[in-house]
């Protein structure tokens, strides 16, 4: 009797263990970059058209020169941050901007790029990435992911929090949601839609919702979305895209 009862015993502990062991958030991170085409950004130039200004991002393999371009009612400004510094160029002469506003527009040319290529960047060493659980969103399951930054090559906005939903089945990330400290202060809930890949990398917009609500918390976003309690503020299109 004891003969058969103990290799019982052994398999159910090992069954018991290997539920309780979590994904690693670092390697569905990995996938999900590897997906959306990591390898082809770290080396591409990507154009494309946000509302009314032009941006470009030149990479290759860590250093960058993210531009964004448009005309005022007299002017044709252009925005050039890189690896060491930013300019700005009015009609093509270089000007001086002070500290202030080059941290605010750097900050402005710096996220739209940013959220272009996401989850491309979240592989560096000042992500810090937290496994969450596993959740349904719209009947599908998703890993939910937790990342905050290091203040030290997090950026200006290290202390922003991010929460990342990668599908189970396509390790692509549908869904992501965040809060922020600047001009007061937010959340934001975007669902990615109009999946579209250019030359291996992929390219989504989004649904861009907030909380009717300022208390809510930014982990029970998903929960408000599927409970339709979000208030959608606007769609974020990128335009005219060319990769090469």
């Amino acid at each position: 009797m004891n003969k058969l009862i103990l290799p019982f015993i052994v398999l159910t502990l090992l069954m018991s263990c290997k539920k309780d062991v979590q994904p690693n958030a670092d390697t569905i991170i990995s996938k999900a970059i590897e997906v959306a085409g990591g390898n082809h950004i770290a080396t591409a130039t990507i154009d494309f058209d946000f509302r009314d200004k032009h941006y470009k991002a030149i990479r290759n393999n860590g250093m960058f020169q993210l531009e964004r371009e448009f005309r005022d009612s007299i002017y044709v400004i252009k925005d050039v941050y890189t690896n060491t510094d930013f300019t700005r160029f009015v009609n093509n002469e270089a000007v001086v901007v002070h500290d202030t506003m080059a941290k605010k527009y750097t900050n402005s040319v710096n996220s739209v790029h940013y959220f272009s290529v996401l989850p491309f960047g979240l592989d560096a060493a000042a992500v810090n990435k937290t496994y969450l659980d596993d959740v349904v969103i719209k009947g599908k399951t998703y890993h939910k992911i937790k990342v905050t930054f290091s203040q030290d090559g997090g950026g200006e906005d290290f202390e922003d929090v991010f929460v990342y939903w990668v599908n189970t089945d396509t390790n692509k990330i549908d869904y992501l949601a965040y809060s922020y400290l600047t001009d007061g202060g937010g959340m934001r809930f975007r669902e990615a839609y109009n999946e579209r890949y250019v030359k291996g990398i992929r390219f989504v917009d989004y649904n861009n919702y907030k909380p009717y609500n300022n208390n809510e918390k930014l982990l029970d976003l998903d929960r408000l979305f599927e409970n339709n309690a979000l208030k959608l503020l606007s769609k974020i299109e990128t335009e005219n895209v060319e990769v090469k």
